[in-house]
């Protein structure tokens, strides 16, 4: 079988190719279909289906431009309740790719409407699991209870996977190779590996979810300390269960303008230092300087559906590029515009005075910004309060402004960001970034 693992190191997320004889077929493929189809083009083949596992919470998929630019097929299970033209694809069911066979194996747990593919040739077999079997772990339960046309609490869903995780596999062999859809660092999953591919004999024997255990003993398992929720996450749920509208058009219809200004909710992506040099009042620092850096993320997990923003760039050149990586996510739709920033009506940051903060912290309010999940396994300061970036929007008014405030993450990077929303949420009270000086504190 020739497989093709395409991998998109901010989200964590893995999609495939599969080509025999001239064909292919594309599993859970990001918004950009333009590798793909250079990989179809390179290889002589004939894109014929495209196959969701399931619609996807944290990226949006192009299932749908695929199938409008190369009359492909796609494929997702029934239950899933597209509203954009497919094949019923569920247990029972087959396709044929060249000399590979694809058959469904209906996986509810991480959604009600997961499936797994089972690709065989021979006596090879491989295993696309998409957010069911991770590499050391399996999906979370968590994320259907509000979007999606099968709704299901997280309790439900827990119990699923148990069936999933008991049955479905059975009979698979131990050689079959395991392909799931994310990586380490996707908030699909609390523990996945680094690994980006296994064997299901290597999961039975070192996936917790395999060891002997009771439900109860797995429900408590997989329920306990999940991450956060993005906001994005329902959004992107129904952006693909009806499907996206085609990339390039989404894009080339944004404005863009150089040396700007602009009011309202706004996104700065320039690095911390620069921005703290200078950026427009209320802006909000989400750093994208590097092509790994979790932007996305935090985008969707700061800014909600139901804003609208402008994106402040640090150069021109980077105008597609961004524009690409607030699509992942199909935040594109909420972007009023793009600009770079003129010299004029910029404010600054105030820097720490580290040493007075190292021998007086008690003249500040410190606010700690990690996940609930960091600040449960242990404090950097005793007397910090805990308001975890994703909520702080919502809860800043609820910090005390009598001192002035330092805000800090785990590294860095997250408290560039925090601080920035505290200083639009309070004028008047001095905020500071701790940022990588957390490490003093370690």
């Amino acid at each position: 079988m020739n497989i093709k693992q395409f991998e998109y190191k901010p989200l964590a997320h893995y999609s495939y190719a599969i080509v025999s004889v001239g064909k292919m077929a594309v599993i859970d493929p990001e918004r950009n279909p333009e590798q793909y189809y250079a990989f179809a083009k390179a290889n002589n083949a004939e894109i014929i289906a495209v196959i969701e596992t399931h619609p996807h919470a944290d990226f949006v998929s192009s299932h749908l431009e695929m199938h409008k630019e190369t009359g492909a097929t796609i494929y997702n299970s029934e239950k899933l309740g597209a509203d954009y033209p497919h094949t019923a694809f569920d247990e029972g069911d087959s396709i044929q790719i060249g000399s590979v066979t694809l058959k469904a194996i209906n996986t509810p747990g991480h959604s009600p409407d997961s499936i797994t593919v089972v690709a065989t040739e021979g006596n090879e077999t491989a295993l696309f699991t998409g957010d069911t079997l991770f590499i050391g772990d399996v999906g979370r339960p968590d994320l259907r209870e509000k979007a999606g046309n099968m709704k299901a609490k997280r309790e439900e869903l827990a119990e699923m996977m148990y069936n999933t995780i008991q049955n479905k596999f059975t009979d698979l062999p131990d050689d079959a190779l395991v392909y799931p859809a994310h990586g380490a660092g996707s908030l699909c999953g609390k523990n996945l590996s680094d690994d980006n591919s296994s064997t299901l004999g290597n999961e039975r024997m070192g996936n917790w979810a395999f060891k002997d255990q009771t439900k109860e003993e797995f429900m408590d398992t997989i329920l306990d300390g999940q991450p956060f929720i993005p906001h994005y996450f329902g959004f992107d749920v129904d952006t693909n269960k009806v499907g996206a509208d085609g990339l390039k058009p989404s894009i080339e219809k944004i404005a863009f303008s150089e040396s700007s200004t602009t009011e309202g909710l706004i996104v700065d992506m320039r690095d911390e230092a620069t921005f703290k040099k200078g950026h427009l009042k209320g802006s909000f620092n989400i750093q994208a300087v590097s092509e790994n850096a979790k932007f996305e993320t935090w985008l969707g997990s700061i800014i909600k559906p139901e804003d609208t923003f402008t994106l402040v760039i640090d150069s021109k050149e980077n105008k597609d590029t961004m524009l690409h990586r607030v699509a992942k996510i199909g935040y594109e739709k909420l972007l009023n515009k793009v600009i770079t920033l003129s010299d004029e009506h910029l404010v600054t940051t105030e820097k720490l005075d580290l040493a007075d903060f190292k021998s007086h912290p008690e003249k500040y309010t410190i606010v700690d910004i990690r996940n609930k999940s960091e600040i449960e396994e242990g404090k950097f300061f005793d007397n910090a309060i805990p308001h975890p970036l994703n909520e702080l929007r919502e809860t800043a008014n609820e910090i005390p402004t009598d001192k002035p405030i330092v805000v800090h993450c785990a590294g860095g990077y997250r408290s560039a960001a925090g601080s920035s929303i505290l200083e639009k949420n309070m004028d008047g009270v001095t905020i500071y970034d701790l940022s990588e000086n957390i490490n003093d504190f370690k």
